[in-house]
Order: C-alpha cells, then sequence, then structure tokens
C-alpha cells in the first residue's frame, strides 16, 4: 500500500476506534464509510463530469448532509438512507437495507464535515482510493468475531490464481460469488499491466467485461464501492444480488474467477406462521447440472461450467471432500473429467483464510 493511501486509511481508522467505544463494529464502520464515501464523489463528479455522475435525488444528496447537525442530522440521514434504498441500479445496491448505526448525531457530524467532506476523494488517485478502501476491508476481515472473513478472500491467493489464469483482454470475466470483488479487481489489475490497450479496450474492460453476482446485500454493497473506488464501474452496478445457483445464467463468459461460500449444505431460512426460524437443506433442480444435490460446492462446481463459454476457462477454491466425497460427488468428477480439460489441482496451505 502506498504512504497517500496509508494515511488515509489510518486517518479513517483512527476514528472507527472512536465510534467503536459506542458499540460500532468495524464492519459497521465501514458500511457508514461506503454510504457517505459514495455521496461525497457523487456529488464532486456531478461537477467534474456531469454525464457520468451517478444522479442522486437532490433531496437526499451529500449537501443536504453538510448542513444540518445534532437530532435533525440524524434524522435526515436516516430518511436519506431509507430512500435511496427505494432507487434502482447502482444506487439501490449500495443503498439497499442501509441503515444509520451512528447513534450519536455529533459524532456522525464529525464523520462528515471533518473527515469525509474536507477531501476531495475524485482527485486522489485511483490507486490512494482503492487501496484505501481495501486496507479498510481487510481490516474488517481479520476482525473474527463478526465474520466478514468470509466475504474476503485473501489477496495474495487471488493474485496467485489470476497469475497462473493470465486474463486477456476483450474477454468477459465473472465472479458468481464476488465478496469484497478481489477476483476482479486483480483481473483488471492484471489485464492493465500486462496488455498496452487502446481508449477503447480501457473503456470496455472498465464498463463492460466485468461483472458478478452476491447473495448477501451487505457484501455486494463493498464490492460495488470497491470496484467504483478502482475506476471499474457501468452505469448500472457491475454486481447483481441474487442467488447464483438459483438458475441457469443467460450470460456466458471466457473465464470464471471466483471462491464459493464454504459449508457442506445450502441451505434457506424457514420462518413459520408463529414467527420462529429454522433452516432447511436447499436442494437446486437443474436441468443443465450433472447432479442434483443439496451440497453447496458441488452445486457451484457445477455452476460454473454452466457458465463459460467453449473454450471458457475457469478456477474455483473448492474444500477437499469435492476431491473424493461419493455419490453425487463422484458423479460431477467423472463429468467434469470428461466434458472438460481439468488442468491443475492446487492444494492450498491449513489456515490460510481468516475465518
Amino acid at each position: 500500500m502506498s504512504n497517500g493511501s496509508s494515511a488515509v486509511v489510518q486517518k479513517l481508522w483512527n476514528y472507527c476506534n472512536i465510534l467503536r467505544d459506542d458499540g460500532l463494529s468495524y464492519g459497521d464502520y465501514v458500511e457508514q464509510l461506503t454510504y457517505l464515501l459514495f455521496l461525497k464523489m457523487a456529488d464532486e463528479r456531478k461537477h467534474l463530469d456531469p454525464k457520468r455522475a451517478p444522479k442522486i435525488p437532490k433531496d437526499y444528496d451529500w449537501q443536504s448532509l453538510v448542513g444540518p447537525e445534532g437530532e435533525p442530522l440524524e434524522r435526515h440521514y436516516r430518511k436519506t438512507l431509507e430512500n435511496l434504498g427505494k432507487e434502482s441500479g447502482m444506487l439501490g445496491v449500495i443503498f439497499r437495507k442501509a441503515q444509520n448505526k451512528i447513534q450519536d448525531p455529533a459524532k456522525l457530524r464529525r464523520l462528515i464535515a471533518d473527515l469525509i467532506d474536507r477531501e476531495q476523494w475524485t482527485s486522489l488517485d485511483v490507486d490512494v482510493k482503492g487501496d484505501a478502501y481495501e486496507g479498510l476491508l481487510e481490516k474488517n476481515a481479520e476482525d473474527v468475531k463478526t465474520g466478514a472473513g468470509q466475504y474476503f478472500t485473501p489477496r495474495s491467493l487471488i493474485r496467485a490464481i489470476v497469475d497462473v489464469m493470465r486474463p486477456e483482454p476483450d474477454k468477459a470475466i465473472h465472479d458468481p460469488a464476488c465478496g469484497t470483488g478481489g477476483f476482479l479487481l486483480a483481473a483488471h489489475e492484471y489485464i492493465s499491466k500486462h496488455y498496452d490497450l487502446d481508449q477503447i479496450q480501457k473503456r470496455k474492460l472498465k464498463h463492460d467485461l466485468l461483472s458478478g453476482v452476491e447473495i448477501v446485500d451487505g457484501a455486494a454493497r463493498l464490492c460495488t464501492m470497491n470496484l467504483y473506488l478502482h475506476g471499474i464501474n457501468g452505469d448500472e452496478s457491475p454486481v447483481e444480488v441474487k442467488d447464483s445457483l438459483a438458475s441457469k445464467s443467460s450470460e456466458n463468459y471466457d473465464m470464471v474467477l471466483t471462491n464459493p461460500p464454504f459449508g457442506k449444505k445450502s441451505s434457506i431460512t424457514i420462518i413459520n406462521e408463529e414467527g420462529e426460524q429454522s433452516r432447511e437443506a436447499l436442494t437446486y433442480y437443474r436441468d443443465d447440472f450433472w447432479a442434483t444435490t443439496s451440497n453447496k460446492q458441488l452445486n457451484f462446481l457445477q455452476h460454473v461450467k454452466s457458465l463459460l463459454k467453449i473454450q471458457g476457462r475457469a478456477a474455483i477454491v473448492v474444500p477437499d471432500n469435492v476431491l473424493f466425497e461419493g455419490g453425487a460427488g463422484e458423479t460431477v468428477r467423472r463429468k467434469l473429467l470428461h466434458e472438460c480439460d481439468v488442468h491443475t489441482l492446487l492444494r492450498l496451505p491449513t489456515g490460510i483464510f481468516y475465518a
């Protein structure tokens, strides 16, 4: 991380320690920063490049938050989050189910006026902004109590996989379980560094070729913001919020890079008439799958195969049981070896993941 981004991360993180005294978790803090940074950058872009700036309703833009103090600020911030969450496109992904977690209006005011409003975020180098946000996500992932690590694949592992896969310009790249966007960012960085792109290719890479799906609202929000701060975004969010496995994708891709969620079974929450919650195993019935199972890893393996174009390539992280399990596991392995060129199995060291 550069000195500039380190200073920005430190500044933002020091304030997090103040808010933690009020019971705010790392994850809550990063989420609140995401809302406010997005609104501030949208305000700056409105003056620099009106055509490409996100369209924020005037009553709920950055300027509407800069003036108020105390209770009126807290009330307006809550109302802003609630109303922006009803918008479509990128706004809807960033602000979906957003809530204010900063209970002290004075501290909220300081975060807005002293920490965020004083910086010109769009004038900061993309690497500084991106590295700063990645630094916050990494710190959040290391806080094992919150379980945030499950959405954050260690970046050294991602870089190793991307180096082996060698993504190329003008190829569509997808992650069906994109978490905070590590694979998409690393693919973008690899292509930008290894190829001399013309303006059309750069624009295409930035706006069209990278996409992801994430089932968890909070992770999709962080991913969208992470890509946005790294200068990767279309007019719509490149991240779709849904269950990847629920149906066959209408799109096929040149490359799929992913670390799907671990855990043996896919499950769904059931709420009965008394309001009691329970979890039930979820089996996906898809005619493009080789085997019908509730095993999450086997379903993702089959789903990734279904996403690829002819001659498409994929790298996927799986737990050991996928390599030796019988029944559906054996069926999937046989089909995979018969229909695809399984090139490399790489055994990872124990304890490589945060959570």
